[in-house]
């Protein structure tokens, strides 16, 4: 009879996993045999030691169905101490025309449990900015206890959708907050050491700081989501809640037992947060007082700006507390809050300039 035989004669993208584990070059082999040499080595003298695994690294948004992310990578930090498999730098383009892949991280271990485990730390460690990678997904896929079991099938991700979905711990609050706390400071640390690997990047300055109150509570964006906490400083560096402790190096800031890596930008801060590419920018709630509200319900501007938001309208019912119009003053937002319960009788336009003191709300009580 006749029969047909495909063959794909390519070195396949999981390749490095059956070099890790056999020690053997495949790419050495390949130009060897394209020079007529033999095979180094029969079948039976191939040996397998230990566990490999990899895992791509895509260009992709897993928030957004897992998109294509395109555009300049100004930011990209591969993991140290593994295998990595990469044909692009920083200050390169990820292109439309091209597989979204930009990497392969591989890890070699004694066991299956060692090797997951040194995969979803390497992933963890991925910095990419400002293109969206799966790094993050990655890592908490890695993580899973089913993962770590064995236990996966092609259902796996439509299974453990919520849980494979980024949440955010007390240190990545405090790593946030503790940002924008120095950033937000101005007098240089007394004695500090330029060669000391805790120097600060240009524009910023670390450390003790003179005339700072003894602790306040620090408002901060995080992916543009309001969070907040105390911040406090001590001598080593800043008090957070639930006792966690903060310290910023050039390029990291450790919050309790975690280190984050992390980029000033413009408006803030790239927090790299196990795998993801956090934007950190400075807010403040200001509280109807330090708002300059009176008792007839007038919400002032704390400062000169201009109203970026205004979340309600004349003749919306709210409540104490919650938000009414935002201005933006000196490159933060601050959220004027109702004073009381009530009904909003006014409320500035957005795009409005507005002088110190100007009324910019006003909130009537009920009757």
């Amino acid at each position: 009879g006749i029969w047909f035989m495909e063959m794909n004669t390519r070195l396949q993208v999981e390749h490095p996993v059956t070099e890790s584990v056999t020690g053997v070059d495949l790419v050495e082999w390949q130009f060897r045999v394209a020079a007529g040499e033999p095979l180094p080595l029969k079948q039976d003298q191939i040996r397998l030691n230990g566990w490999a695994m990899e895992a791509r690294l895509y260009a992709e948004n897993p928030a957004a169905g897992f998109l294509p992310s395109i555009g300049r990578l100004d930011h990209f930090v591969m993991p140290e101490g593994i295998r990595v498999d990469t044909g692009v730098e920083q200050g390169g383009e990820v292109s439309q025309f091209y597989d979204p892949m930009i990497a392969k991280l591989i890890v070699h271990e004694d066991t299956r449990e060692a090797a997951a485990a040194r995969l979803a730390e390497a992933a963890g460690e991925v910095e990419v900015w400002p293109v969206k990678t799966n790094a993050g997904f990655l890592k908490r896929c890695l993580d899973h206890p089913r993962f770590v079991a064995g236990d996966v099938d092609t259902g796996f991700i439509a299974a453990e959708e919520g849980a494979l979905q980024p949440a955010d711990a007390p240190e990545t609050v405090l790593a946030a907050l503790t940002l924008v706390a120095e950033a937000a400071t101005e007098v240089e640390p007394v004695g500090s050491d330029r060669f000391s690997p805790w120097g600060g990047q240009p524009g910023l300055s670390y450390g003790l700081r003179l005339n700072t109150p003894p602790q306040t509570t620090v408002w901060a964006r995080l992916d543009g989501e309001p969070v907040s906490g105390p911040v406090a400083p001590v001598e080593t560096g800043w008090r957070g809640a639930e006792g966690l402790t903060a310290q910023i190096g050039f390029d990291q800031v450790q919050a309790g037992d975690r280190l984050f890596g992390y980029r000033a930008v413009e408006d803030g801060f790239i927090l790299f947060v196990e795998g993801e590419a956090r934007r950190v920018t400075p807010y403040r709630a200001a509280t109807s007082a330090a708002a300059g509200a009176v008792s007839d319900g007038s919400l002032r501007a704390p400062m000169p700006g201009k109203v970026v938001a205004a979340p309600v309208k004349a003749g919306d019912a709210v409540t104490k507390g919650q938000p009414v119009v935002v201005l933006e003053a000196m490159k933060m937002e601050h959220a004027l809050t109702a004073p009381f319960d009530g009904v909003v009788e006014s409320v500035a336009a957005v795009g409005d300039q507005v002088g110190e003191a100007a009324v910019l709300a006003v909130v009537k009580a009920p009757d």
